[in-house]
């Protein structure tokens, strides 16, 4: 079998897909990498499973490392044609994806200060294929590609114009999760595609995007991956006095300030147990119930603001590993979100049913299951084979 290989190292998991064609053929996801009990499930393309257990890994690189082990052993008819990969900034220069060159590879290394949770983990992964298949093309693509089609006040910051002219301006991130809803959109129902739709990417890493007849017009992402809602371990958006405060009265170095946002706040840092969603919505502390509530009022708040930027709202997507398995996360949302038109059924966000509106809201509320992977496995067949 030729296939194409589609990896997503995401800050806590790493995906790893195999297509054939349109058809994904296997699925795997190692999850809660940053922590001892790391969890590999693999299913096949009919959703059984075919793997699924707790085992000792270390980290991204040992948990691909263990994954092509497997695959050589279970499944040595594979013949691998190209490996593409997600990538979380592109910059100002990776605009679209492209072929992975040693000068490709140079530029994402230079992009790591912008999202350290992310960028270096995806380069890992690009050179440990390329150590173990030399020979094999990949594909990078990157998930800021998606939103250069915000306009100019959407990206940029009131500082000095020389900053912006050093590319220090709001970028957006999760694009490709957002081109392929944007793609689905337009398969339902054209007139949703068309309209104007606000995507809730809940996850470890969250963000919304407002868009426009299927283009980026707003994200809560900017410069890096810090910026908007609260996340597993990430801040969120904050008030840059907070920042110079601990930087001087602190007297916090670069490192630890920078450990502080990306490492140590979000939900774990509000809740002080855990920065996974399942762990809070079963813990009944009222510091796990505050944690979760924040989240969702900052959800509710950037809602409006992206309403604002659209001048309306005609459809609400849920995707993402929280928003698609969490119902209390999307009741409270909605609820929050009442005053915009949006009414779903209690009885059909129970069941995580494709649609969540009532026949009288103002707003159909959508879960679309995230795929980054088809979006990648796309962009690497027309690049990598032409």
């Amino acid at each position: 079998m030729q296939q194409i290989a589609v990896v997503n190292a995401g800050s806590s998991t790493l995906k790893l897909s195999l297509f054939e064609g349109c058809i994904r053929r296997l699925s795997v996801l190692a999850d809660r990498l940053d922590g001892p009990d790391s969890r590999v499930s693999i299913r096949n393309e009919d959703g059984a499973v075919c793997f699924d257990a707790v085992i000792a890994v270390d980290g991204h690189h040992g948990a691909l490392a263990w994954l092509f082990d497997w695959l050589a052993a279970e499944r040595p008819q594979i013949r691998l044609m190209a490996v593409g990969h997600r990538v979380v900034h592109g910059g100002d220069l990776l605009t679209e994806s492209v072929l992975v060159t040693p000068a490709i590879c140079e530029q994402i290394r230079a992009l790591i200060p912008l999202a350290p949770l992310h960028q270096e983990l995806n380069l890992d992964a690009i050179e440990f294929i390329a150590r173990r298949f030399p020979e094999l093309p990949q594909v990078a693509c990157f998930d800021t590609a998606f939103h250069t089609t915000a306009g100019p006040m959407e990206r940029m910051f009131a500082l000095p114009r020389r900053y912006l002219e050093q590319g220090i301006r709001r970028y957006g991130f999760h694009g490709l999760s957002y081109e392929y809803i944007s793609g689905r959109l337009h398969v339902m129902e054209t007139d949703l595609a068309g309209g104007r739709s606000i995507v809730c990417h809940l996850g470890n890493g969250a963000s919304l995007c407002a868009m426009k007849r299927g283009r980026s017009m707003a994200t809560t992402m900017a410069f890096t991956a810090l910026e908007g809602l609260p996340m597993g371990t990430r801040c969120g958006s904050i008030d840059p006095g907070v920042l110079l405060y601990l930087l001087e009265h602190e007297k916090m170095s670069a490192a630890e300030l920078s450990d502080l946002l990306y490492r140590k706040s979000g939900l774990l840092g509000i809740s002080g147990i855990s920065q996974d969603m399942r762990d809070l919505l079963a813990d009944n502390t009222p510091a796990a119930a505050e944690a979760v509530e924040y989240f969702c009022y900052r959800i509710a708040r950037e809602i409006g603001s992206l309403a604002a930027v659209l001048g309306g709202l005609d459809t609400l997507v849920f995707t993402g590993g929280i928003g698609e398995h969490a119902q209390w996360v999307r009741a409270r949302v909605c609820a929050l979100s009442r005053w915009l038109g949006v009414d779903i059924d209690l009885s059909a966000n129970t069941r995580h049913a494709d649609v969540l509106s009532t026949w009288s809201s103002a707003v159909r509320v959508l879960i679309i299951p995230a795929n980054e992977e088809s979006v990648i496995a796309g962009h690497t067949v027309r690049i990598a084979m032409q």
